[in-house]
């Protein structure tokens, strides 16, 4: 299995290795070398490939996170450029393999799969890498009252290609490399190229995102897959637990693994916005100390660097988080109201499923100041149809099962 990118990215490839070890199958995670410890001390195995993506690079977090241009950083600066050492990296990690399994951006994958013919799945995390026509996404770079015009499917299809043509000469390094192995050039990398013409497996809900008929024929959506133990077996905090026992739900206000290394004003605005409501309020700051010194916790407010989302969410009233797929999915299933600050990638197409789905609020990065969290919260909290929905979602959403679903489409495709 071959991933790369943050804890967010490399989370649910745990989840499944960790399955279907428990089945008896040997697995090898293949990612950058800075999650090597995370994966060797879940007793899997680890193979390095580059590059070695640095989730705890502050600027370079920065420049990944940024609304307009976080893509292009990833993809024509970080993923391209190394496409060649990931390519010689991975085909190691593959000899004695029966199978290879990869991440959206992974674009040495489908390349491996192609020269030595071995057996390969592809995966998603979050339905925005479907591209769909028919529901198209919103899209981080496009302005706002862009990316939500009902423009039908003509004008979408029209969009979608400017786009491509767009991103077109990112891709220029895999169309070359294929051609100096000898294989075809194959779909375009970045979208359909992503996938496999065997199976494609949607790691999430179909409660949060039905299919949709343009989605790849071989897409089996499995329903969200959770890791989110930081240190095996550490569990919640003995200050956490003490701060949930002394009073009513809190909100949880966090930002994931990444868009935590960028979080300007978030935890100061946000602590303000929880005394103005009269609210309690936990603030995950993550490993940065600046997010600690901004955080200004009194009474009622408590800050600590990480606690995992399974075991808080479903002591809290609601979450604030920046809408990566794995927050969203943990807040989904633990039947919270959610307030959604979106920074790039899929995190604007995440919250319009939850809005969608009448679980949560939407907040711009920019708008996070002057009492607008405030009115945000107040709008979300004081509407009680939203917890309604929500506690709904949640049930609905806790009866599946997305590693057993997983597990079993890859045994499937395995024999």
């Amino acid at each position: 299995m071959t991933t790369m990118g943050s804890l967010g990215d490399l989370h649910p490839f745990l989840a499944i290795a960790l399955g279907l070890q428990a089945r008896g199958h040997r697995v090898t995670i293949a990612t950058s070398p800075y999650h090597g410890p995370k994966v060797v001390s879940e007793g899997i195995g680890f193979h390095a490939v580059r590059p070695n993506i640095t989730p705890d690079d502050k600027e370079l977090m920065k420049l990944v996170m940024d609304a307009k241009k976080g893509g292009e950083t990833v993809l024509k600066q970080i993923m391209f450029p190394s496409l060649r050492d990931s390519y010689q990296d991975l085909s190691e990690a593959v000899r004695e393999a029966d199978l290879l399994v990869t991440h959206p951006i992974t674009y040495a994958g489908p390349i491996v799969a192609a020269k030595t013919g071995i057996p390969w799945i592809s995966t998603v995390l979050a339905p925005l890498s479907f591209f769909s026509e028919v529901d198209p996404p919103w899209m981080a770079p496009l302005p706002p009252l862009l990316r939500r015009a009902p423009w039908g499917p003509v004008v979408n299809k029209y969009v979608n290609r400017l786009g491509r043509r767009m991103v077109r000469s990112w891709s220029e390094p895999a169309v070359a490399l294929r051609a100096e192995l000898g294989i075809p050039a194959g779909a375009d990398p970045i979208f359909e190229g992503q996938h496999s013409p065997d199976l494609v497996l949607a790691l999430f809900s179909p409660v949060f995102s039905p299919p949709q008929p343009d989605w790849p024929s071989q897409a089996q959506t499995t329903g969200f897959v959770y890791y989110d133990q930081q240190e095996k077996n550490k569990g919640l905090a003995s200050e956490l637990t003490q701060f949930l026992d002394a009073g009513p739900p809190p909100i949880v206000f966090t930002l994931g693994s990444s868009a935590v290394m960028d979080a300007r004003d978030f935890y100061f605005e946000s602590a303000k916005a929880a005394v103005e409501l009269g609210r309690r309020a936990i603030l995950l700051v993550g490993s940065d100390a600046a997010n600690a010194a901004a955080a200004s916790p009194s009474q009622g407010i408590i800050a600590a660097d990480y606690a995992p989302y399974s075991e808080l969410f479903p002591r809290a009233a609601a979450v604030v988080h920046q809408g990566g797929a794995g927050t969203t999915a943990q807040t989904l299933r633990a039947g919270l109201p959610m307030l959604v600050m979106p920074f790039a990638h899929d995190q604007h197409d995440n919250a319009r499923c939850v809005i969608r789905l009448g679980v949560g609020r939407e907040i711009g990065r920019n708008q996070y100041r002057s009492g607008r969290p405030t009115a945000a919260l107040q709008a979300l909290l004081g509407n009680p149809r939203y917890a309604a929905t929500a506690a709904d979602v949640g049930r609905r959403i806790q009866l599946e099962d997305g590693v057993v679903a997983a597990c079993d489409l890859i045994e499937r495709q395995l024999a």
